[in-house]
């Protein structure tokens, strides 16, 4: 049984213009130990399905259908009390912005150290103060027993983000979702948060979702991707397919527009257009209007295509999916990004 299986979820917001389809029908699976990337522009619904997980959305929201079985149990079905026990125990979360995520008037460790003691009321002091030690050691934090007596603000961002990471895994959860945790790191300090995930997972053995705009990083650290447009899914797919193999022309368009994929002196790709409104969520496929690979196909424009199974861990909703040609000259040679 998987550890997370999501079924047709469907999330609207109430706004003064109508409802907001935020997130469409959507599925997919996470196994015990897996790492999936969700990637996808700003509006796309990646944010919204986390947070719909974790049970935080905001209080215009409203889950319209669909399932999110955690173990088998599902979170939506769940009263606040018993979420409250899964979250920050079971699952827990990596917020993008350390400086939102932490209390800037309270000591590191002690707020690394309050999700100890909400769920484990017997533990003392000594053994909350000597976990948050080792857990701050654990991910990369020098002289942890002193600086944890630290407030936010004496921490670079970089250090910061290593507090979050081990608030999230102080408690040894099956399951992190971490929201763009490296977007406003710079290269360095980035490659060290991934190291640190990456050891945190070969350490204790937990599944992770890593949402971000950078398909490089989610190359470095994930298994499979799952890429969303207009709040569904595109494609669904091992990391490596998503620049050997893509078979939905949104995805071809993301990998041609990341930086250092193509001949330095070409000017970087865009996708023209802009997404759907989904105040209206458009007749057939959502990305028509800015594909260029439709060939004026009329199911384009009428239908919306169904998630089509072109392997057993590849998916693509796209009317061509099966006709498009493998795009082998996107294959980054190394991991410097350049071209083959």
């Amino acid at each position: 049984m998987s550890l997370l299986e999501v079924r047709d979820l469907n999330v609207e917001f109430d706004t003064l213009d109508g409802p907001v389809h935020a997130v469409r029908h959507l599925s997919y699976s996470l196994e015990a130990g897996q790492a999936l990337g969700i990637v996808g522009e700003s509006g796309s619904g990646k944010t919204v399905s986390v947070l719909t997980l974790m049970r935080l959305l905001a209080g215009n929201a409203r889950v319209t259908g669909g399932e999110m079985l955690l173990g088998g149990q599902d979170v939506l079905r769940l009263s606040e009390q018993q979420m409250r026990a899964i979250r920050g125990s079971r699952v827990s979360m990596i917020f993008q912005d350390p400086m939102t995520a932490l209390n800037p008037v309270e000591r590191i460790g002690r707020q690394v150290g309050l999700t100890v003691e909400y769920h484990d009321r017997s533990a003392t002091r000594q053994s909350v103060r000597r976990r948050v030690v080792e857990t701050l050691e654990s991910v990369g934090v020098p002289d942890a027993a002193r600086r944890s007596n630290q407030y936010p603000h004496q921490w670079s961002g970089g250090m910061r983000q290593r507090a979050v990471i081990a608030m999230a895994l102080i408690n040894q959860p099956e399951l992190i979702v971490a929201d763009e945790p490296t977007t406003a790191l710079d290269a360095t300090v980035q490659a060290q948060v991934l190291d640190v995930l990456r050891t945190a997972r070969a350490e204790h053995g937990c599944s992770l979702i890593m949402i971000s705009h950078d398909l490089g990083v989610v190359r470095e650290i994930a298994d499979d991707v799952l890429v969303m447009y207009a709040g569904t899914t595109a494609e669904r797919c091992p990391t490596e397919t998503v620049f050997r193999d893509a078979r939905h022309p949104y995805t071809r368009a993301l990998v041609r527009a990341r930086p250092g994929w193509g001949p330095r002196t070409e000017r970087l790709f865009t996708i023209a257009g802009r997404p759907p409104d989904l105040l209206d969520v458009p007749v057939g496929c959502p990305f028509e209007p800015r594909c260029t690979e439709s060939h004026g196909l009329p199911a384009c424009r009428t239908e919306t295509p169904a998630p089509m199974q072109l392997g057993p861990d590849h998916v693509s909703a796209c009317h061509r999916a099966r006709e498009l040609d493998r795009i082998h000259e996107l294959v980054l040679a190394d991991s410097n990004g350049e071209p083959s």
